[in-house]
């Protein structure tokens, strides 16, 4: 038998995931679509330093040490490497549930609501899990049709549910989450001592020439020298302002999101189940914990056979199309307990009628998944 070669049509998926992001260097580069003030960002830290690298650098390090430039080199490249590290990746962006799974949760909802009247608002789309004895309602997502995972939120710019939303950053052009929060605060944390480092030698600089030949003419020789100055003293504020909400927040092991809202501090004083009542070990929870994998696989293969329609072509190639919405094995419900007894599911019939599950609900219901539901009695 002669074979028959059939024409493969590779598609990756970032091209089909949804969301309002963009995609370079085929998917390994994920930002938003809106970037204007990102483009901001690099032009005020390049511009600032090579200000400073062309006009206080070759004085300071003849009249004071070789060092000072070297070190300002080494600070600017951390502080780019972070930013872009914060800009290009992907922050934990879950995937949407495939249509399957979307009507596996709508058949669960309707079983729980059961029949609501006319005219009559059906209740929330909530489920209470047990996070270090304490119950932590988590939201069905309208958009996604997940529950949200603990800590997720739904991001109205990018259009996307990130794990452990922080808030979205336009000065990075990315929304800020599970797996770029230690990136984003080390940027912060780096430029501010780049911003106090250029500003202080900026000072130095013309403290030094006004000695020989006076301040007005110092200012006359050196306009660069102002202008950073300027452009130091009112970025300074604002990033070590920054700098330092975000290092309270990291003490508390709260995010900018739950701060917000008030999540922990409202009028209900419920407690932080995410703290451990110890800032070394929630600092090192944040900032040393592991690194998370992107469950969005945007590099990986979508492939499409088209169907022979020529006479006399063999049968048609029998295979399961890869959906296009990507999904995680991971565990959706990090950090509970496990309760003593798992309740069956509402929606469960007679052996001989039982519908299939979808896999994130078997993933959701294993029971070797540390991450059981308890179905909301409402």
């Amino acid at each position: 038998m002669s074979a028959v070669m059939i024409s493969r049509k590779a598609t990756r998926k970032w091209e089909k995931l949804p969301g309002k992001n963009t995609f370079c260097c085929d998917g390994r580069i994920m930002m938003a679509r809106q970037k204007g003030v990102f483009y901001l960002t690099l032009f005020l830290i390049i511009g600032t330093c090579s200000l400073f690298f062309a006009f206080e650098c070759p004085y300071l390090a003849v009249h004071l040490s070789p060092a000072i430039p070297v070190f300002a080199v080494l600070l600017f490249l951390f502080v780019m490497s972070m930013l872009l590290r914060t800009s290009f990746s992907d922050p934990g962006v879950l995937p949407r549930a495939l249509p399957e799974e979307a009507s596996f949760i709508e058949m669960e909802i309707e079983a729980a609501n059961g029949n609501v009247p006319a005219g009559q608002r059906p209740p929330p789309r909530i489920k209470n899990v047990q996070i270090n004895n304490q119950i932590v309602k988590l939201k069905y997502c309208y958009t996604c049709k997940i529950f949200r995972p603990p800590r997720a939120s739904h991001c109205s710019i990018c259009d996307n549910c990130v794990d452990r939303f922080d808030h979205h950053c336009p000065w990075v052009g990315n929304c800020v989450g599970k797996r770029n929060y230690r990136y984003f605060y080390l940027f912060t944390l780096s430029l501010s001592l780049l911003t106090i480092y250029i500003f202080t030698f900026d000072i130095v600089h013309v403290v030094l020439r006004s000695v020989d030949s006076g301040f007005v003419s110092t200012i006359k020789e050196t306009p660069g020298t102002v202008l950073e100055v300027l452009v130091c003293f009112f970025t300074l504020w604002s990033v070590v302002g920054l700098t330092g909400f975000h290092t309270y927040l990291i003490s508390l092991n709260q995010t900018t999101n739950e701060d917000i809202k008030g999540s922990w501090s409202g009028k209900n004083r419920v407690q932080n189940p995410y703290s451990h009542k110890n800032i070394i070990k929630n600092c090192c929870e944040v900032l040393c914990g592991p690194t998370y994998p992107s469950v969005l696989d945007r590099r990986g293969v979508l492939v499409d056979i088209p169907n022979p329609s020529t006479p006399g072509a063999p049968s048609t190639v029998n295979s399961n199309p890869v959906p296009q919405t990507t999904k995680t094995t991971a565990p959706l419900i990090p950090n509970e307990h496990t309760p003593e007894e798992a309740k069956p599911s509402i929606g469960a019939t007679s052996p001989k009628e039982e519908k299939p599950s979808t896999p994130r609900d078997a993933s959701l219901k294993s029971p070797s998944n540390p991450a059981v539901i308890k179905e909301s009695a409402h």
